[in-house]
């Protein structure tokens, strides 16, 4: 009861509480559910909280274990799954239908961890801060194949928050207000050998409602914040979610699409492969990103002119979905 617990400790009594599940969907699935309670007339404000200490917690050691017990107890870690051999077949099977030669596609993979590392230097409190270059990321050790080193997220310690309001309840800080415009949820699975596909995921259904609410499309995004617990979560999700066509997102990755001035500004912070990955404070970090874009206090990270961001969370191997659109109000 994780949500009585925090209510304890910080000696509150709110007339709601409840705690969400849903892995790396967890942020993105609290701040829709305080939307919702919000504007059903529940609550007027609602603080959404997440956080871990996995790295500090578990250990090297433990976070290992614990990669290798994910998977189902009958079809799947008697045969020596874990996390990163299911997205390793993720990214087996998209390098396949793709037709990518697996040099290209080790480039291209490369090319996302490059540049969030780049994204993550400017920012003060990221923890791998340090230069990465092409050679480093491509030349690093193999995790599980065609995944290196750098195609993987961190461990960490750390947490996130953020506070959902009715209009009228934050009218005094109307002068750093972000407005929810749209989301979208779309569960799928929850072990490997169920996933209805290797390469399209839920996360098309739950973009797909997010922009119908906010009445908008992928070209009219400014920022995106993208769950990346591997390079090929987020090149699978990028053209899953509609941002760019079938077997375009690589070569675009390449030629800069998630720079700062590039078509499509992404994970800004540095994302989960650079920044943090402290459990469900993962994808509140994506969160905070995008409403630290939004207000124009991203520093040297801030992207020109940014009115609207795209926020996107997943849970489990790519099983757990749920999509955001924020707005400068």
């Amino acid at each position: 009861m994780l949500s009585s617990v925090f209510n304890e400790y910080f000696g509150i009594a709110p007339s709601y509480s409840a705690a969400v599940q849903a892995g790396g969907a967890t942020a993105c699935a609290l701040v829709m559910q305080a939307a919702a309670l919000v504007r059903a007339g529940i609550c007027r404000n609602v603080l959404a909280v997440c956080a871990d200490n996995r790295l500090s917690g578990l250990g090297r050691g433990g976070a290992v274990a614990a990669l290798a017990e994910v998977g189902h107890p009958q079809f799947e870690r008697p045969y020596g799954m874990s996390i990163p051999a299911a997205y390793a077949l993720v990214a087996r099977r998209w390098m396949h239908e793709r037709g990518t030669a697996p040099d290209d596609f080790a480039r291209q993979l490369a090319a996302i961890a490059v540049t969030q590392r780049g994204h993550a230097h400017r920012h003060p409190n990221a923890q791998a801060r340090d230069p990465l270059t092409m050679e480093q990321a491509l030349s690093a050790r193999m995790i599980a194949d065609p995944l290196r080193l750098f195609d993987c997220c961190l461990v960490s310690d750390g947490g996130a928050a953020v506070v959902v309001s009715a209009v009228d309840a934050a009218a005094d800080r109307s002068d750093r207000a972000v407005s929810i415009l749209g989301y979208g949820q779309m569960n799928t699975h929850e072990h490997v050998f169920a996933m209805p596909s290797l390469t399209d995921f839920g996360c098309r259904q739950s973009a797909a409602q997010a922009f119908a609410m906010a009445g908008l499309t992928p070209s009219d995004i400014d920022v995106a914040e993208i769950y990346d617990s591997f390079t090929i979560t987020l090149l699978a999700e990028l053209e899953s979610i509609g941002f760019f066509p079938k077997g375009e997102a690589g070569p675009a990755i390449l030629d800069g699409a998630l720079d700062l001035d590039g078509t499509l500004p992404c994970n800004t912070h540095g994302g989960l492969l650079s920044y943090a990955h402290s459990g469900a404070a993962g994808g509140m970090f994506h969160i905070v990103e995008a409403v630290r874009q939004l207000r124009g206090e991203a520093d040297r990270r801030q992207v020109a002119g940014a009115e609207t961001a795209f926020v996107h969370g997943d849970g489990g191997i790519l099983s757990a979905h749920c999509s955001l659109i924020l707005g400068r109000a």
